[in-house]
């Protein structure tokens, strides 16, 4: 049979340390011989649908067209359903749990035209239990799409206004100051808040950083090299929001702050560090 996609692009919260990234791949590859799968991350915190969602939406735009796999399902069993959601009138479709994790992706490419909840149990496998949802429901659905299947033929349609929409929060401002929050944090500890640059433009070059009971002054620059070594400064990041970033350190180690934090951003003072050198102390 023609393929009808020809890439999968596959995000869990599995990790690699169990089988389950490997046995999903598989059921894909036993299904859909030809079909390539790219892994956009598996280290999602486990559980964490907002944290998958939003790693999703900063790729869907870099994806391949093709079928996304998207497994971040804590309620896996449960009465959540279990959707395939169809984006640009079918140049993509989105497979997995209907518990928001698919929603920002969904948004940032346009908004869904259609969506089936995965009833028809011919395109499933045999479960021994429900808890595997990533390799009885969502892999074979997601490779029979590959191979020609109708979004119509994996279930029964849904209204596309009924689906979970995603938790993404919203800054807030209170006059001269902006309540953010802490959207991302990659690996190298930079970390993304929930900004447009226009938001904070009226504020100036010095900027005030408060999270929890951490302050900062930090000053607004091009790039990470535009900051001093060990410098705490603000930039806008490769997906065009606000970060926080410090040249070869980790600004969430500097704000001691995780995903989820309020951060609140205002005018501040210089930024700049004065040295002190410490003197013997004076005997009369």
């Amino acid at each position: 049979m023609t393929l009808r996609y020809d890439t999968i692009s596959f995000l869990s919260d599995y990790g690699l340390s169990d089988e389950f990234v490997g046995v999903v791949k598989s059921v894909i590859r036993s299904i859909a011989t030809e079909v390539a799968v790219v892994d956009i991350t598996h280290d999602i915190a486990p559980h964490d649908v907002r944290g998958g969602g939003l790693a999703l939406a900063r790729s869907a735009q870099y994806l391949v067209p093709g079928v996304v796999l998207a497994v971040v399902d804590p309620g896996v069993g449960g009465s959540r359903r279990a959707v395939a959601v169809e984006v640009g009138d079918g140049a993509s479709v989105l497979v997995g749990p209907d518990n928001g994790l698919l929603a920002p992706a969904v948004a940032m490419v346009g908004g869904a035209s259609r969506a089936v909840e995965l009833t028809a149990e011919q395109y499933q496998l045999h479960a021994p239990g429900p808890t595997f949802a990533g390799r009885d429901v969502f892999a074979p659905a997601a490779a029979h799409l590959c191979l020609g299947a109708g979004l119509e033929d994996l279930g029964t349609l849904v209204p596309v206004e009924s689906l979970t929409p995603g938790m993404v929060p919203v800054s807030r401002v209170d006059g001269e100051r902006i309540f953010a929050e802490v959207l991302w944090i990659d690996r190298f500890g930079n970390v993304q808040l929930n900004l447009d640059p226009a938001e904070i433009e009226p504020l100036g070059n010095a900027l005030r950083l408060t999270a929890g009971e951490v302050g900062r002054n930090v000053r607004r620059v091009g790039s990470y090299r535009d900051l001093e070594s060990g410098e705490l400064g603000v930039l806008v990041d490769s997906y065009g929001l606000v970060a926080v970033a410090v040249n070869r350190g980790s600004a969430a180690f500097e704000l001691n702050c995780t995903e989820g934090d309020s951060v609140t951003v205002e005018t501040g003072g210089s930024a700049s560090t004065t040295s002190v050198q410490l003197q013997p102390k004076r005997s009369d």
